[in-house]
């Protein structure tokens, strides 16, 4: 209220009541809301969490909430009618069949329970469930909603068809996604017109300190499947063979202007060039080089049951490619073909719930990377894999 006030002069509101009603009124409901989130605050810190389903997507949920750093919710047990036998014990009490889900909500009061049953048709007890919200209080969650909000990542082998062909958050207006791209247009314009100088350095150092092309152009595939030229500073040696994309190439390779480039992300500014022609946008999935699409193209036609090994990779392609992404903010560089469907479910988070605010998120966050330089020097370390001709070492995939 004193800070409202002072804001007014003194005269004002004593010869105005008005005004001096509206501030107290101000003061109250600001007052009110730091009340409510600091109970809000409070109660999250232990809210007591039942959980229906003993299922991979039930794993996969304690485990998130386990490694969490500020544990915010305390696992009350698990309900499930059967247990697979092939599967480890869950290392929470199993509190009995849903059946007996009134007694066990009674016994231990739960403040959320998160549904994720494997298989709900005939299983899920919808009433007792709405009791629970209605009359008792109790949050009721899908569990995939909450692997979602816990993760920023979807749970894609929990994901059903219906649950993307009904879902609003991928029906993208019109209007957002030109918006979108007249931002990627107009920022990409200003940084080459900006950088024009550290970009004319940058390419002599490159030039001056080994042998072979200023610019790396490799072949990558975009929107709709379309392939295209994406621009790189070359940071490395170049080689006469073509190696494996999974192979992890020999750090030596690395030039010394190239090991500055990659710790700032230096050689990734050409691609502005390529936001301007048309081929990506400031923020998007990743574009992946044609051979690696390919594969993983091939193993999500041939896996079986339809693919679960990698659900929707097709939804990749039906956004344009990003010079950043939600994955490479969240997740590191994947080398292998289970480390490259974790980064699946970011960019699959990332199409569904794209907007202009998760953009500037993903560019502050990128910001905040090239300032400190973070990350390059694991990436280096662990996740260094060959390319094409030319270019072995390629941090984009």
């Amino acid at each position: 209220m004193s800070i409202l006030s002072s804001l007014v002069p003194q005269a004002q509101l004593e010869g105005n009541p008005l005004v001096a009603s509206l501030l107290v009124l101000v003061g109250f409901l600001l007052g009110l809301r730091a009340v409510r989130r600091g109970v809000r605050r409070l109660r999250r810190a232990g809210e007591r969490v039942l959980i229906l389903g003993a299922g991979s997507l039930a794993r996969n949920l304690i485990a998130e909430i386990e490694a969490m750093p500020r544990r915010r919710y305390t696992i009350l047990g698990v309900m499930d009618d059967t247990v697979a036998s092939d599967q480890p014990p869950v290392r929470y009490p199993l509190l009995g069949p849903l059946e007996h889900l009134s007694n066990v909500i009674q016994e231990t009061r739960p403040d959320r329970i998160i549904v994720a049953l494997t298989e709900r048709r005939g299983r899920l007890p919808v009433h007792r469930l709405l009791v629970a919200q209605v009359c008792d209080g109790i949050l009721v969650e899908d569990g995939v909603e909450a692997y979602e909000r816990l993760t920023g990542k979807l749970a894609v082998e929990a994901l059903t068809p219906s649950s993307l062909v009904f879902s609003r958050d991928l029906r993208k207006s019109s209007h957002a996604l030109a918006a979108g791209r007249m931002i990627s247009l107009i920022v990409s314009v200003i940084g080459l017109v900006v950088l024009a100088p550290l970009l004319g350095l940058i390419a002599l150092a490159v030039k001056l300190d080994s042998r072979g092309p200023v610019f790396f152009v490799h072949e990558r595939v975009g929107l709709g499947g379309r392939r295209f030229k994406l621009i790189k500073f070359r940071t490395m040696r170049p080689v006469d063979w073509e190696a494996s994309f999974w192979f992890l190439d020999d750090r030596n390779r690395v030039t010394r202007v190239g090991k500055w480039l990659r710790k700032f992300r230096l050689d990734e500014l050409p691609q502005f060039l390529n936001v301007l022609r048309g081929d990506m946008n400031l923020v998007g999935p990743r574009p992946q080089r044609v051979q690696k699409f390919e594969l993983l193209a091939l193993v999500a036609r041939n896996t079986p049951e339809s693919g679960d090994a990698i659900p929707y990779f097709s939804l990749r392609s039906t956004v344009r490619p990003g010079i950043t992404g939600w994955a490479q903010v969240r997740y590191r560089y994947a080398h292998d073909l289970e480390e490259e469907i974790e980064k699946m479910r970011y960019d699959l988070y990332y199409i569904k719930h794209m907007s202009l605010w998760l953009d500037l998120r993903i560019l502050f966050d990128t910001v905040k990377i090239v300032v400190s330089g973070r990350g390059s020097d694991a990436v280096d370390r662990t996740q260094t894999r060959a390319g094409l001709r030319g270019e072995g070492l390629d941090r984009a995939a």
